[in-house]
């Protein structure tokens, strides 16, 4: 395809992609209610909101206050959830504007990456939202007694997106380790020499990425970072020792599945021993 035609097809997928997120923003204002009921539970699970609803017998409560805060959040989850909503739409598109340009190894190790990504970050976000309520009811009650919190929704909405913005993030972790090791630049020996290392890195990303820096978070999102990096090494183990068999098997098979698709397999200039 000519430049001009690549520019097309990119403004067509482009054009598609905005109108299925323009639609499901649409969806998402007209049900904001419901949607504000769904990101409110965390905190209405907690304690503190519970003794408030009872004290004041009008349920669980968040406050605005500024006269736009309202508009603009609802902007704001309405916005998020338009996008998580139109994601099969637009990630469709990209790699249908993407793929045509793979060789048929890449386009499996992109499917197999891009899957396993998208699966990782919705469990980090799904595994985020099921413990927010215990990290919230540490921060609303840290104080003591005599402090009353009165949450916005401005704040708390900042509170749950990157929370589970940085849980999402975080649990692609072993994406980018196993990418590594299928290039060949972090094999399992490397791994197992390197897991007093990793404890520490993953202890002081998981301190960065949680915006509540609380105890509870912290711990809820290393435990799991370090078992995702101890299910890596045990990957890597199974896919080394299944390139072991191969090349036992089928000698030089190792060096052919390096070669790409543009490469030529060598030839042997002289008679072969048989």
């Amino acid at each position: 395809m000519a430049l001009i035609e690549h520019l097309r097809e990119f403004r067509n997928r482009l054009g598609i992609s905005l109108l299925a997120l323009a639609v499901c923003v649409v969806v998402a204002l007209i049900f904001r209610e419901t949607v504000f009921d769904f990101v409110k539970r965390p905190y209405c699970d907690t304690q503190v909101a519970r003794e408030a609803a009872e004290a004041s017998g009008r349920g669980c409560e968040l406050f605005a206050f500024n006269t736009f805060e309202q508009f603009s959040v609802s902007l704001r989850v309405s916005l998020i959830v338009g996008v998580l909503a139109s994601a099969p739409v637009w990630l469709y598109q990209l790699g249908a504007f993407i793929t045509p340009a793979l060789h048929r190894k890449e386009k499996r190790y992109a499917a197999a990456f891009l899957g396993a990504s998208l699966v990782l970050f919705c469990v980090g976000v799904t595994f985020a939202f099921l413990t927010i309520s215990r990290g919230l009811q540490f921060l609303l009650t840290f104080g003591g007694d005599g402090i009353v919190t009165l949450p916005s929704i401005q704040s708390y909405l900042s509170f749950v997106t990157l929370t589970l913005i940085g849980f999402g993030v975080a649990f692609l972790f072993p994406v980018i380790v196993l990418f590594l090791h299928f290039l060949g630049a972090f094999p399992a020996r490397t791994m197992r020499a390197w897991r007093r290392g990793m404890i520490v890195a993953i202890a002081v990303a998981a301190a960065v990425l949680t915006p509540s820096q609380d105890p509870f978070t912290f711990m809820a999102m290393a435990l799991p970072l370090y078992a995702l990096y101890e299910g890596c090494i045990v990957v890597a183990r199974l896919h080394e020792k299944a390139l072991r068999r191969r090349a036992a098997v089928q000698p030089g098979a190792q060096d052919l599945e390096q070669l790409s698709d543009d490469d030529t397999s060598a030839i042997e200039d002289g008679p072969s021993p048989l």
